[in-house]
């Protein structure tokens, strides 16, 4: 199973929808403020260290990577929000850049959204899921960074998180991840399996 997301590697840099590759298929997206971990969870589920560059300036990402697990899937890493030092008006610029992909995006089958466990879910995050139950999308929310709170507090977040999303239209699924620990991994990569339509 888990194979397929070992071998994957960088396909392009796409700065709108127009530039997106031809021939995918199915895409899962990655979303999240510029500092909540996507670029290390998205090298923790491909089990490589350098896949998507991490960096310590958060918001560097201001297209849309692709990386390529085969010629018919992909994941797709989309610019941070919330943090980035970018002027307004890139910001807004990349707004629309990334509705247009979100509601246009044939290929796209489902929405990552990585959230840091020690701020739980924010306003933009609250507004992306709103967003992705209007273009009839799932989520799986990833509560990352859990190694970083006690046992007993991470899973207070998780069914406080939980408990937040009972009335969102579209189908939520929230887990604990943690890049360090590897928790989470498993059923992300499940979730990704239904989502890219990879058969068992």
């Amino acid at each position: 199973m888990n194979k397929l997301y070992h071998r994957a590697e960088y396909l392009l840099n796409a700065p709108n929808l127009k530039t997106t590759p031809r021939g995918v298929e199915h895409e899962v997206a990655f979303a999240g403020r510029s500092n909540a971990g996507k670029s290390s969870a998205i090298n923790t589920l491909t089990n490589q260290k350098s896949l998507a560059r991490t960096s310590k300036t958060p918001g560097r990402t201001q297209q849309l990577v692709y990386f390529k697990l085969d010629e018919k899937r992909c994941l797709v890493d989309l610019p941070g929000y919330g943090y980035a030092k970018v002027p307004i008006a890139v910001q807004l610029k990349w707004q629309q850049e990334l509705e247009r992909y979100l509601e246009k995006r044939k290929a796209l089958n489902g929405l990552v959204l990585l959230v840091d466990i020690r701020r739980s879910l924010g306003e933009r995050d609250l507004q992306m899921i709103e967003y992705a139950s209007h273009l009839d999308l799932d989520v799986f929310v990833a509560l990352t960074k859990s190694d970083k709170l006690n046992r007993n507090s991470a899973k207070k977040t998780l069914f406080a998180a939980q408990k937040s999303l009972q009335n969102v239209a579209t189908n939520v699924q929230i887990e604990l991840f943690s890049s360090l620990k590897k928790e989470g991994v498993d059923p992300l990569h499940d979730w990704l399996d239904q989502h890219l339509n990879v058969e068992a």
